[in-house]
Parts: C-alpha cells; sequence; structure tokens
C-alpha cells in the first residue's frame, strides 16, 4: 500500500512504501526516521529513489545521449556527490554551486555553467576550473576574453540561445519571446563571430525553452526544433559543434489528475535525432539536462503538528514548519491559484478516521498553508506530517530566515 486510504484522486506518491501503517523512507519507519534526524522539520531525500530514476531514463535514452544533473533543483552536498556518481555531467548556475559540484568528484569537463548573471569572479572560478560556460551576452563574451588572456587557459563556452519558440504547456518558460536568458536566436550569429575573433573556444550550444512539462509531445517539439536551430547556426560557428545542450523541461506530478511523463516518445525522438546529427555534426553530443525530473518525487518534507485547533467549523493542524522552509509547497513560488501538494499524515497512513484539516505552518501569515482543506488522517499533536514530491526546490529555494525560526535539517537516506 502506498498512499492513506480512500484518499481523494491527488498526484502519485507510490515511490514509497508503508509498512505497518507508517510510510517509509530508505526502509526505516517514519518515526524512526525522525527519531534519528533529531529533530522536525526536516527534508529527507531516497538513495534508491534517486538511483532508481537514473536507470530509469538510462532505459530509455539513446546510449550516446549524456545525461547532466541541473543541481539548482537541489544542491544539498551530499546528495550532489550522490548524483555525481550516477550521471554524466552536473550542470551549475552560481559559483558556489560550482564549488559543491568540484567537491563532490564531477569531472570539469562535464560541468557547465549557465545564469544570466554571471559574476567576474564567477567567470574567473569557471575558466581557472575549465569547466564549460554557457555564455548569455556580448558582455560575457568579452570578459571571459580577458580572463582567458590574463590566466593563460583556454575559455570553454557554448552560446545559451534564446530560442524563437516556446515549450509548449511549460509550467515555467525559459526560452521564447523577450527573455533575461541566453542571446536572442537572431544575435547568435553575431554572437558566434564575436567568439570566433575573441578567441575563445566554442563547443556547442544550449537551448532550454521551457521547465516542468508534463506532455511527452511538447518535449519532442521542443526537442526536435531546437536541434533545428542548432542546424541553422552551426554555418557560422568558429569550430565544430561538440556540445549541444537540449535542455530538459521533463516534469513530475504535483497536483490533481495529473500523471507522470511518458518517457517512450522522448526516448524514440532523442535516438532520432542522435543519429541524424551524426551527419553534419559528427562530433557533437546531445546532453539532457534535468533536475526536478531526477530529484523531486525522491524527497519528502516532515513536519511535526504542535496544535489542533478549531475555527468556526475548521479545523486547523498547525505545525513546526511551513513556508519558510518550503515556499513551493505553500503555493508562493510561481503557482497563480493555489493547489494542494499530495500531503499525508505519515505515521497514521492506515488510518480509518478521516477528516478535512487545513495544515498550516508557524509563521505569523496567512500565506503560511501547506495543505488547505484536505482529507487527511485525523492527526493530534506529535503526529508527523509529510509533503511529498519535495525532493526540488525545497530548503535551498524557501525563505528561511522569515521571522528568527531554525533552519530546516536536510539528511539522504
Amino acid at each position: 500500500m502506498s498512499a492513506e486510504k480512500s484518499a481523494p484522486a491527488h498526484a502519485p506518491t507510490n515511490q514509497f512504501a508503508v509498512l505497518a501503517g507508517e510510510m517509509s523512507v530508505g526502509g526505516q519507519p517514519l518515526s524512526r526516521l525522525a527519531a534519528r534526524v533529531g529533530r522536525t522539520p526536516f527534508y529527507a531525500y531516497d538513495r534508491s529513489l534517486l538511483s532508481r530514476r537514473v536507470e530509469e531514463l538510462r532505459a530509455v535514452l539513446p546510449a550516446s545521449v549524456k545525461l547532466h544533473y541541473a543541481m539548482k533543483a537541489n544542491p544539498m552536498p551530499a546528495l550532489v556527490g550522490h548524483m555525481a556518481g550516477l550521471v554524466d555531467g552536473i550542470d551549475v548556475a552560481s559559483g558556489g554551486e560550482l564549488k559543491v559540484a568540484l567537491d563532490a568528484g564531477a569531472d570539469p569537463r562535464e560541468v557547465s555553467f549557465a545564469g544570466p548573471g554571471k559574476s567576474v569572479g564567477e567567470l574567473r572560478q569557471a575558466v581557472a576550473a575549465g569547466i564549460l560556460v554557457n555564455v548569455e551576452s556580448f558582455r560575457e563574451i568579452g570578459e571571459l576574453a580577458t580572463i582567458a588572456r590574463e590566466l593563460g587557459l583556454p575559455a570553454r563556452v557554448a552560446v545559451r540561445v534564446n530560442p524563437d519558440f516556446e515549450l509548449k504547456s511549460s509550467g515555467m518558460k525559459m526560452g521564447g519571446g523577450p527573455k533575461q536568458f541566453g542571446i536572442d536566436a537572431e544575435l547568435v550569429p553575431e554572437a558566434l563571430a564575436e567568439i570566433g575573433r575573441q578567441g575563445l573556444a566554442f563547443e556547442g550550444f544550449h537551448l532550454f525553452a521551457g521547465s516542468q512539462n508534463l506532455k511527452a509531445e511538447a518535449i519532442v517539439e521542443a526537442q526536435q526544433k531546437s536541434v533545428a536551430a542548432a542546424r541553422r547556426f552551426m554555418a557560422d560557428a568558429p569550430s565544430p559543434v561538440r556540445f549541444l545542450n537540449l535542455g530538459g523541461g521533463f516534469g513530475i506530478p504535483y497536483f490533481p489528475g495529473e500523471q507522470r511523463l511518458d518517457l517512450a516518445p522522448i526516448g524514440a525522438n532523442l535516438a532520432e535525432l542522435a543519429a541524424s546529427i551524426g551527419t553534419d555534426m559528427p562530433e557533437a553530443s546531445i546532453v539532457i539536462e534535468l533536475g526536478r525530473y531526477l530529484v523531486g518525487e525522491a524527497g519528502i518534507y516532515v513536519t511535526r503538528v504542535v496544535d489542533r485547533k478549531v475555527s468556526r467549523g475548521q479545523v486547523f493542524l498547525v505545525t513546526d514548519g511551513g513556508l519558510n522552509h518550503h515556499l513551493s509547497a505553500s503555493g508562493n513560488f510561481g503557482q497563480v491559484i493555489r493547489k494542494n501538494y499530495p500531503v499525508a499524515i505519515g505515521n497514521r497512513m492506515d488510518a480509518a478516521d478521516r477528516e478535512s484539516v487545513s495544515v498550516v505552518g508557524p509563521l505569523c501569515t496567512p500565506l503560511d498553508i501547506l495543505a488547505d482543506k484536505m482529507e487527511l488522517a485525523k492527526a493530534e499533536p506529535g503526529d508527523l506530517v509529510v509533503v511529498f514530491q519535495s525532493g526540488a526546490y525545497g530548503a535551498s529555494a524557501s525563505p528561511q530566515a522569515f521571522l528568527g525560526h531554525p533552519p530546516v535539517v536536510e539528511v539522504l537516506v
């Protein structure tokens, strides 16, 4: 059994087993794990689920396609170290993330750096480390040329393209139209010419149209358009294309009615694309860059009920953590209309006594909601509330200093 009995339709959570009425993480009952951690709230990430997700992808993707972990989804050092041993490379979004990736043992030749506001110091770090920089402006091209001369080292670059198309049905659009990300497609030939003039070590292109997509056909279309765009640009490239990052966009289910992404059409499409680029870009490796999809479903957020109160007929479970630790689940990290993440009373998974409740955090703001009028097992102070799909954009994407509550603990199990 993997969900509370009689639970309403919600996103799948059957990645976690339920034993003797308690959910388990990494083979440990939740209450024992909470005792091991020492306090609540905490995030727990299941190593076996992380490994299984990579195995599932490897089984579908062509062997020639490289798999990179976008560590902005979850930069916990122990988790990054685990992922570095499973994937082909790491994508970072800051100098701080670069340090974590290198400390975790990532191969610098397979580390790439994206972000619209890279500082001179970060660019210097990148050149010194020998990683690939996805350039996103003409300023970056000039800065990298200066740094390369000063350090006497090559500056490896790929052009991050702001494409002239969007990833349809994307939860967050990262390309198409006016964007702070990348160089507009119509300016790419000029950027390539400047890279050649400055003597930078050009390696390829990075095209990332959007994220959090559950429609395989939309991802397939975006990948096809990305490869077509790279073919248009390659004639202006100062050297052969060796790196073709098609981004990610693979989504995970969060809300009622959503189902897991069908990987089969994506794998078949990538096989065709990989075969086709062999004729005109024989040195190129296709890279898929995934963050949320690799780690999102492998993590949970656990917070303890500290009070149970009834206000004018509505039951509230007040917990010791909330939006300060899990901004996404509160609905304040990009949701236009707030929807509930999958939530359960983790130590009462088999309970027959159920009720409609709202789970709220300890903060002095009405925005601090983890579940709004959701049917859950009847809970009392001391019980453990679990928020599923919490492995990505959790602790590091939340305002942990807000109102002075203690920071959240993270464990890899």
